[in-house]
């Protein structure tokens, strides 16, 4: 039987673990939440936001063998979308309607291209993420990853979609 780790103990290994690194080519294994008992009151807006976060890094992260099949493109690329240009409102009814269309068309990758901003900080980078993890996509949206260099690299990401169940 396991006993739960001291909060020293538990400190010691939050420091090993920071070390690790995941092999190339493999995404970051998800931390736990610490588990604390004197854990402080937490006003609404703030739990909204930790819930849009748990949403997105529950994304985060195609399968490594499906993104492996997507970059070398022995998986399909069914569809993408340039959001260049386009305010974040805009963007995001375009991504929606995009994403809705694709599911329904059968296609199980797409490639949503966002650009990286002048100084790599971009919006539309920084919010699609958090669209993508919003609950009225959960049913379509499997996962996200950034693309490899030859379809964006940082300025283009790649969005796993699920099976449409059989009717």
């Amino acid at each position: 039987m396991k006993r739960p780790l001291k909060p020293d103990e538990q400190k010691i290994w939050s420091m090993v673990a920071a070390t690790v690194h995941p092999l190339p080519g493999r995404s970051a294994p998800k931390k736990p939440m610490p588990q604390t008992l004197d854990a402080p009151a937490r006003i609404e807006p703030k739990r909204a936001e930790e819930a849009r976060k748990r949403l997105r890094d529950a994304l985060e992260g195609i399968e490594p063998n499906r993104r492996h099949r997507i970059v070398r493109e022995r998986e399909e690329i069914g569809a993408r979308i340039d959001l260049h240009g386009l305010t974040q409102d805009r963007a995001k009814a375009a991504l929606e309607a995009f994403l809705f269309r694709a599911f329904d068309d059968g296609w199980r990758a797409v490639l949503v291209i966002t650009g990286k901003g002048v100084q790599g900080d971009g919006i539309l980078k920084k919010r699609v993420p958090d669209w993508l993890g919003e609950a009225h996509l959960a049913h379509v949206v499997a996962g996200i990853s950034e693309a490899a260099r030859h379809h964006g690299g940082a300025g283009a990401l790649y969005v796993a979609l699920k099976r449409k169940p059989r009717e």
